[in-house]
């Protein structure tokens, strides 16, 4: 893990270089974190992690941090249902959709071969091509459903 994460913020250096952006020890411990956690957060959220340890670190170095991850195509940008921006770290692994629980707000990834067959199968019978797609399930998880709650 450690390894992929040095790798991607090589990548990210090389990225802020070419565009003319200095590469800074605050940005380094920014996308540190932000690709070690392997979740959906906000900029907030990663904000409050990272205030912890670091308190010299705004939330607006953290925001445009973010920004320039998903810029260089390290993160994307996700909005859900509860139209909050949250970002998600890229890897090279295959695409994903999510399974989005209304009630406590988790987030579950899932890959389905079947359904990504079917969805291309669709868009090759209306003649259409395909760039990006994402999927978006909404509903209520394991723990939300059950009857105690």
């Amino acid at each position: 893990m450690d390894r992929q994460v040095s790798e991607k913020k090589e990548q990210l250096r090389a990225f802020l270089k070419e565009r003319g952006f200095k590469s800074t020890r605050q940005r380094d411990i920014i996308a540190g974190q932000f690709l070690r956690c392997g979740e959906h957060l906000t900029a907030e959220e990663l904000y409050k992690q990272i205030s912890r340890t670091h308190r010299e670190i705004g939330f607006t170095t953290v925001y445009r941090t973010l920004k320039l991850l998903s810029k260089s195509g390290l993160a994307t940008e996700r909005v859900f249902a509860d139209n909050l921006t949250r970002y998600e770290p890229l890897s090279s692994e295959d695409h994903h959709d999510h399974l989005i629980c209304l009630r406590c707000g988790s987030i579950t990834e899932f890959e389905n071969p079947k359904m990504e067959k079917l969805q291309k199968r669709i868009a090759e019978e209306f003649g259409f091509n395909t760039v990006t797609h994402k999927m978006e399930l909404y509903g209520y998880c394991r723990m939300c459903r059950k009857p105690d709650k």
